[in-house]
C-alpha cells in the first residue's frame, strides 16, 4: 500500500503529510467516509470540536481495526473554550469523544485577538503536551503577529499553524515566518473550494500529466512541503486525492501555479474572527 510522506515537527514527532479532513462532513457521513479514508491508506485524519464529529472519527479508527499509533489524529479547540481552565475541561472532552487517550496533535482553532485569551490558552496547551496527552501541539489561523506573541511570552513554539493555502492565495510571507520559526505550514481549504479548480494554468498543467487538476494542486502543496488534507465524502475522490505519488510538477509547473496567486483569502480573516 502507498504510504503518504511524513514530515518532522518541530519536536521530533512525524506527521502523514497527505491526511483526510472532515470539516463539513455531516456525523452521519463521517464513520463511512474516515473508514474508507483509513482503507485506501490515509494515516492522518483532521478533525475539530467545532465539526461536531469527533465522535463518528474515533468510531471509525476503531473499527478499522489499526493500531492507535499507525492513525495520526488531530483535533482542535472550539472557539468558546479559550482560556486556562477552559481549554482543559475542552480537551478532555474532545477526548472523551474521540475515545482516546491521547491526540497526535492538538490546536487552537482560531486566535479570536478580540477576546485576547490565546496566549492563557496556551499555557493549558503546555501543560496537556507535557503530560504526554497531546504528543503535539499548534495552533490555526494564527498571523505573523499572533505567532511573535505567543513564542515571546510562553515556553514551547507550537509545532503547527494551520491556515488557508491554495493556488490563488498562496501565503508565502506568513510560510516564511513559519519556516524562520520552525513551524509546519498545514494547508486548509487546500483546492480554494474548487475554484481554484478551473484554473486554466491547472487545467494545462492536469492534462500534461494524465491526472485531475485536484491531484494536481494536492501535489503543489506536498512539493511545496505543506502538510494538506482535501475531504471528501465521495470514495471514488477519496482515493483519487491519495493517488498523487506516482508523479513528480517540474518547476516549471510549480511557477507557474505560484504565480496564480492573487490574494484570494476565501475564509474570514483571523482577526475578525472573535466568536
Amino acid at each position: 500500500m502507498t504510504q503518504s510522506p511524513t514530515i518532522s515537527l518541530n519536536n521530533g514527532v512525524e506527521i502523514p503529510q497527505l491526511g483526510f479532513g472532515v470539516f463539513q462532513i455531516d456525523p452521519e457521513d463521517t464513520v463511512a467516509a474516515v473508514g474508507k479514508a483509513l482503507d485506501v491508506g490515509y494515516r492522518h485524519i483532521d478533525t475539530a470540536a467545532m465539526y461536531g464529529n469527533e465522535k463518528e472519527v474515533g468510531q471509525a479508527i476503531h473499527d478499522s481495526g489499526l493500531a492507535r499509533d499507525d492513525v495520526f489524529v488531530t483535533s482542535k479547540l472550539n472557539n468558546d473554550a479559550h482560556g486556562y481552565d477552559e481549554a482543559l475541561a475542552a480537551f478532555d472532552a474532545s477526548l472523551e469523544r474521540l475515545g482516546l487517550d491521547h491526540v497526535d496533535l492538538y490546536l487552537i482553532h482560531w486566535p479570536q485577538p478580540g477576546n485576547d485569551r490565546y496566549v492563557d490558552t496556551w499555557r493549558a496547551f503546555e501543560k496537556i503536551y507535557a503530560d504526554g496527552r497531546a504528543k503535539s501541539i499548534g495552533v490555526s489561523n494564527f498571523e505573523p503577529n499572533h505567532l511573535h506573541r505567543l513564542i515571546a511570552e510562553t515556553d514551547v513554539v507550537p509545532a503547527v499553524n494551520q491556515v488557508e493555502v491554495h493556488p490563488t492565495f498562496t501565503q508565502d510571507e506568513l510560510r516564511a515566518v513559519h519556516s524562520d520559526l520552525g513551524i509546519v505550514t498545514e494547508a486548509w481549504s487546500p483546492l480554494g473550494q474548487a475554484d481554484d479548480l478551473d484554473n486554466d494554468t491547472v487545467k494545462r498543467v492536469a492534462r500534461s500529466r494524465d491526472k485531475t487538476t485536484a491531484q494536481v494542486v494536492l501535489r503543489w502543496h506536498l512539493q511545496r512541503g505543506d502538510v494538506v488534507f482535501p475531504k471528501s465524502v465521495t470514495p471514488e475522490r477519496i482515493e483519487a486525492n491519495f493517488d498523487v505519488f506516482d508523479f513528480e510538477l517540474s518547476s516549471t509547473d510549480m511557477a507557474d501555479i505560484d504565480a496564480m496567486d492573487e490574494g484570494n483569502r476565501m475564509g474570514p480573516h483571523p482577526d475578525q474572527m472573535n466568536t
